[in-house]
């Protein structure tokens, strides 16, 4: 298997790295942090007028039609330089769903604005316990006439607060378990929704608690069949599991040149710091590790193109080797930095904060090696897809 870049991914890769540098490079997310919100409306949109927004869907819709393989460059370029706003959860998430399992007015009413640049969309998945376990969806949809009304809290919405829609899953029926679980899409410009931003440790992923205080939601707003919502959801995750391994790898990429960079110039004791080999030998593992991460996160993309027996083998164990590799790489590269490596004047710290932030999003490497060794029928059963 060749886990080179085609041409056409090449010219995505390269293109995506012209484009965020012209719009600032790393000062995209150190203006986000400070406040200046239009910085991320100025990137969407160019986003949309590159395509880029379109990747994954249909040429019907308004899209390239092209793979999740295509995608990886570009996220990886994108996790070089931290961008803010929930490209992963518009593109890898919510456009799979919607054209696996969305009707035609759906698809025609979501994917042109998506692929225009139009429209955010992001997922509100957790509650109260911040377990992703299908006994913890509890908010409320009963049904009134064709609408459902929605009551309950979801937290930790990636982007909850600026998103145009947000996709979530709800109680319809049952009481724990799997079945009675739907997805329903809810836009932001259609309900009164009650959002209050909680503490992030990464200010470019703001984070945000959405009341749903009796909001009505019309039932061809429904995302697949009513209570088999679980299995959709999760179908939905394994896309953006692999794409948010892709932006961990585009993060460790950009660390471990910061770092060889750093010890190429700076000198102590008359030579540069890159000689001893302390430091030497800390960025070979941090290079090592990088890499390993790469081939995982490529070939579960891969695997989630091509839909293989190992697909969610392959990304859950991307997903935990890059959550902890990231973090680890993060780390060192502010050591090798010194007491520079602390301040908020040096780059160092939003790799550290994104590698944090992520490290436990969606499920904690733990979690995703329990995955994959279900999937490996080492403890005698199967995982749920």
């Amino acid at each position: 298997m060749d886990f080179a870049l085609n041409e056409e991914q090449t010219l995505f890769q390269n293109q995506t790295r012209q484009f965020l540098e012209s719009k600032g490079d790393l000062t995209i997310p150190r203006s986000y942090m400070e406040g200046k919100e239009e910085v991320l409306e100025e990137l969407w949109k160019g986003l949309g007028d590159l395509g880029y927004m379109g990747i994954t869907i249909s040429e019907e819709y308004g899209g390239l039609g092209l793979g999740d393989l295509t995608l990886v460059p570009i996220l990886e370029e994108m996790g070089r330089v931290v961008v803010p706003g929930p490209y992963p959860e518009t593109v890898a998430f919510a456009v799979p769903l919607l054209q696996a399992y969305g009707t035609e007015a759906q698809k025609q009413k979501y994917l042109p604005s998506i692929a225009e640049g139009k429209r955010k969309v992001t997922l509100a998945v957790l509650e109260a316990s911040g377990e992703l376990a299908p006994s913890e969806v509890q908010l409320q949809a009963k049904v009134s006439g064709d609408e459902y009304v929605l009551q309950g809290t979801k937290i930790l919405v990636p982007h909850g607060d600026i998103a145009d829609t947000l996709i979530v899953p709800v109680r319809t029926g049952g009481t724990n378990s799997e079945y009675g679980i739907s997805l329903v899409i809810v836009d932001a410009d259609q309900v009164t929704l009650d959002t209050k931003k909680q503490i992030s440790m990464d200010e470019t992923r703001k984070m945000v608690q959405v009341t749903f205080n009796e909001v009505r939601v019309p039932k061809a707003q429904l995302l697949g069949p009513e209570n088999a919502g679980w299995g959709i959801l999760q179908s939905g995750l394994i896309h953006l599991n692999a794409a948010l391994t892709s932006t961990m790898v585009g993060g460790m990429d950009r660390v471990v040149e910061m770092s060889t960079e750093y010890a190429k110039t700076r000198e102590q004791f008359g030579q540069p710091i890159g000689r001893f080999q302390a430091i030497k030998h800390r960025i070979v593992d941090m290079k090592l590790d990088m890499d390993s991460a790469r081939s995982l996160s490529y070939y579960a993309s891969w695997a989630v193109e091509n839909k293989t027996d190992d697909m969610v083998e392959a990304v859950a164990l991307a997903r935990s080797f890059s959550s902890e590799a990231y973090l680890d790489i993060a780390g060192k590269n502010i050591q090798n930095h010194g007491g520079m490596g602390f301040t908020w004047e040096f780059d160092c710290h939003f790799f550290l904060k994104r590698a944090r932030a992520l490290e436990n999003h969606l499920g904690s490497p733990e979690s995703f090696r329990e995955t994959a060794a279900v999937e490996m029928g080492w403890n005698g059963k199967k995982a749920l897809v």
